[in-house]
């Protein structure tokens, strides 16, 4: 029988340069096996400070925030946890009549993947890209203990703004730099982006490197989580940080922590057709 929706329905939502699917699909999947009465729907703007004011003035529950909002969304808000104040950066809103705090749920999953796939913490890194998501990245590298990185970004205000909050080294592109793990966070791969079968670094680069982490989560392999596989080395990948951010994301949202087993059902489901 066809979920039913009422007035007394809440609304999440997500706020994105690029919407996609996997989200839509991922919490609507949860809040239907779970029996819970919440709609999940995507939107982009021109009018931020107009979105940001229909979240608090529609009651709606809670948004995702993607890029080029993760900065920007900050001034409008009320109040900032302390994942999203340490870096400045916001991928989750959510509302309480109508006080709207801000979250980084990016920060926790790619802290918890580190962990989870045992990348050595004495190793040097190179992230490459400097945005909100790249905030989320760096210091979650920075607080799991990683000593050695370099950030590459174009952008010198923010690349090296980021890379002496974190206590690394900044420079303009890789050059001659060899590391032991390369990191992009930037659209480079990106599905459906005009730069969609671009990569952040080069084969030879990415040969000389013993990991290789892709923040881009669709396609679920990119063009350099290919590159990478093909020549053996171990990667983590944005399909991993997209699934374990939602999850946080569906908790804020609800105060329901999903099993195991459902959250992998609901994966394969936003996956199986974006």
């Amino acid at each position: 029988m066809p979920r039913s929706i009422s007035r007394d329905t809440r609304l999440c939502m997500s706020l994105s340069g690029r919407p996609g699917n996997f989200g839509t699909r991922f919490q609507n999947y949860l809040f239907e096996a779970l029996d819970l009465d919440f709609i999940y729907k995507a939107f982009t703007t021109t009018d931020l400070p107009a979105a940001i004011g229909g979240i608090r003035a529609l009651g709606i529950r809670g948004s995702a925030v993607s890029m080029p909002f993760k900065e920007a969304c900050i001034p409008l808000l009320d109040e900032l946890d302390a994942s999203a104040a340490a870096i400045q950066s916001v991928n989750t809103i959510v509302a309480d009549n109508g006080w709207l705090k801000g979250y980084n749920t990016d920060y926790s999953a790619v802290a918890s993947l580190l962990q989870s796939h045992g990348v050595p913490k004495d190793i040097h890194f190179a992230q490459r890209g400097s945005g909100g998501m790249g905030k989320a990245v760096a210091s979650a590298f920075r607080d799991s203990g990683f000593r050695h990185g370099q950030i590459i970004a174009r952008n010198e205000s923010s690349g090296s703004a980021l890379a002496q909050g974190c206590g690394y080294a900044w420079q303009a592109d890789l050059g001659e730099l060899r590391p032991q793990m390369l990191v992009n966070v930037t659209p480079l791969g990106m599905e459906g982006g005009p730069e969609a079968n671009s990569l952040a670094f080069t084969a030879e680069q990415v040969e000389a490197a013993e990991w290789v982490f892709d923040v881009v989560a669709l396609p679920v392999e990119t063009p350099l989580i290919r590159l990478a596989r093909g020549l053996g080395k171990p990667v983590i990948t944005g399909a991993e940080v997209i699934v374990l951010q939602a999850v946080e994301q569906f908790v804020l949202y609800t105060g329901v922590r999903p099993e195991t087993e459902l959250i992998e059902r609901a994966a394969a489901f936003a996956r199986a057709t974006q």
